[in-house]
């Protein structure tokens, strides 16, 4: 189990009742901030501390891993520079009947304030620049103290989370449904020739001019080997939802797949290195894998990728690979940083 602390005054009404969390992907200019990237690190079972208007008026248990989802429509004109896809992560909300003011105790905070990722400044204020955060258990431990019999009573809670509720993925209607809305507005789109229009449409299902072009590029299943193109799928490896009409269409952004490889490529439960080594989500279930044609007990190097595709293989790995703790390439060592740490200096006034 881990400890959050999520700062919610702009969206506290809506993500309580809705029974999640959601963040944008990166700030603006496409940074990287560690305070989104958390969200890939929650887990069934962690503890969230919500804190608003200088309070902790709510205390969750996360249900589910965290997944792509659209700004949900009840933020309204929340976060107008927000991109329209971030992360989502369900949370089982309880509002406290004792909200504890943090300012108030900074003596028996005051070890634990201040830091880096700390959600709170030295005078007790919460940061503004923070979303989400990791609480050491030294201060959830203060926390819980702090709040008492209901804080306990929600830990309990979360101890006793399921092995079948750590297992089994969340929904994901909301993005299909996003996906569905972007096809709309093609084909509503009179600037798209009838030609163009059909190509970027078929392309999402991994078919007509995409998957010509992916043929053009990829032969057979990287994993399975497999040939014969009508037992093969186009996945793009950039999502069609998260690309320009020119990237829905080019081949350096699909590969050719079995449909169970597929199914696990597209939602970010493999995904491959640069140099062609497979990667496996924590997340995954390995007996599923293995039934799937997937190895887990060795090394899997599928061969190399051209510089078109390695860079659309970034953009997987950051965006669609779920994650949990720190992701690990299949015996291998840690991909790139530490999670949550961006690779340039932070800067919250950025």
């Amino acid at each position: 189990m881990r400890y959050w602390w999520v700062n919610q005054n702009q969206t506290y009404r809506q993500e309580i009742a809705g029974g999640y969390l959601w963040s944008p992907k990166r700030k603006s200019g496409n940074r990287r901030n560690p305070f989104y990237e958390f969200m890939r690190e929650v887990a069934p079972g962690d503890v969230v501390f919500s804190f608003c208007d200088t309070r902790i008026p709510a205390i969750g248990i996360v249900s589910g891993y965290c997944r792509e989802s659209p700004k949900p429509t009840e933020f309204g004109n929340a976060g107008t520079n927000w991109s329209q896809i971030g992360w989502k992560v369900d949370v089982r909300w309880r509002e406290l009947q004792h909200q504890v003011r943090p300012k108030d105790h900074l003596k028996l905070l005051q070890s634990e304030v201040g830091a880096l990722y700390s959600p709170l400044s030295a005078n007790g204020n919460g940061k503004q620049a923070v979303y989400l955060t990791t609480v050491s258990p030294t201060l959830a431990g203060h926390l819980f103290a702090l709040i008492g019999r209901e804080a306990n009573q929600t830990r309990e809670t979360a101890e006793a989370v399921s092995h079948a509720e750590r297992s089994t993925p969340s929904p994901e209607r909301d993005i299909e449904e996003w996906e569905e809305r972007l096809e709309v507005q093609i084909e509503l789109d009179t600037q798209i020739t009838d030609t163009d229009r059909q190509a970027l449409v078929m392309a999402r299902r991994g078919q007509g001019q995409f998957r010509s072009n992916v043929r053009q590029v990829e032969r057979a299943c990287r994993i399975t080997k497999v040939e014969r193109h009508e037992h093969l799928v186009a996945s793009h490896m950039q999502p069609w939802r998260d690309s320009s009409h020119e990237q829905r269409l080019d081949g350096e952004n699909g590969l050719l797949l079995t449909p169970s490889i597929d199914h696990l490529f597209d939602k970010g439960f493999i995904s491959f290195e640069d140099t062609g080594r497979l990667i496996i989500s924590p997340v995954a279930d390995k007996p599923s894998l293995e039934r799937m044609g997937i190895s887990c007990s060795k090394l899997v190097n599928v061969g190399s990728f051209s510089e078109g595709q390695r860079e659309y293989l970034g953009y997987h790995r950051d965006n669609v690979l779920r994650m949990a703790k720190q992701v690990q390439p299949l015996h291998g060592g840690p991909l790139g940083r530490p999670r949550g740490q961006s690779q340039e200096p932070y800067n919250p006034k950025t």
